[in-house]
């Protein structure tokens, strides 16, 4: 039965030509109509933490840009001080584990990209509906030899809203401290 939902699909690949290879088949997988396509970038995982859009897509035809666009707003909090601090902890937990399986399920999302397009590579995040879920796993697994990770549409953008709180909390309580200082 396929996934009528929309998912994100965090996937990455090998070399950064095979995530290019991979951002254009999806495209052809949307045109077949295996997908719906709604928003998809190519990305790197920077060695300095922060993720950084290579490419972005609109499938909509809103002709959003990708700082308006969920993934767009996924980045963001990566490439912020949140982000910094989360590569920082995934880096320390991931890297003194033998099997990062152990940590997997207890990720947010923020982690799990982290985790899933490691510093130094790039990847592909796709916002989609699956109707055909076996497409993309034919074509990541089996044609690229990718791997992927997949979440709820709605939990990522829930999770982006209380990141955004969170900082802007953060962002009021120092200006208030540092500014409101005797």
């Amino acid at each position: 039965m396929a996934k009528k939902d929309k998912t994100v699909l965090i996937m990455n690949f090998e070399t950064e030509s095979v995530a290019y290879q991979a951002f254009s088949d999806l495209k052809r997988l949307h045109a077949e109509r295996k997908i719906i396509g709604y928003q998809m970038a190519v990305v790197t995982h920077q060695e300095n933490g922060k993720l950084k859009a290579d490419d972005f897509l609109d499938f909509t035809g809103a002709d959003k840009n990708i700082k308006d666009s969920l993934i767009g707003m996924l980045i963001g909090i990566l490439g912020g001080p949140l982000g910094v601090l989360l590569g920082w902890v995934v880096g320390s937990v991931v890297g003194s584990m033998k099997d990062a399986g152990e940590v997997k399920n207890a990720m947010t999302v923020f982690e799990k990209t982290l985790e899933t397009i490691p510093a130094g590579q790039t990847g592909v995040i796709l916002i989609a509906t699956e109707q055909e879920r076996e497409a993309v796993n034919d074509l990541v697994f089996d044609k690229l030899s990718g791997r992927i990770a997949r979440m709820d549409e709605e939990l990522v953008a829930n999770e982006i809203k209380q990141a955004q709180e969170a900082e802007n909390e953060a962002q009021a309580t120092a200006k208030k401290k540092w500014f409101g200082r005797k």
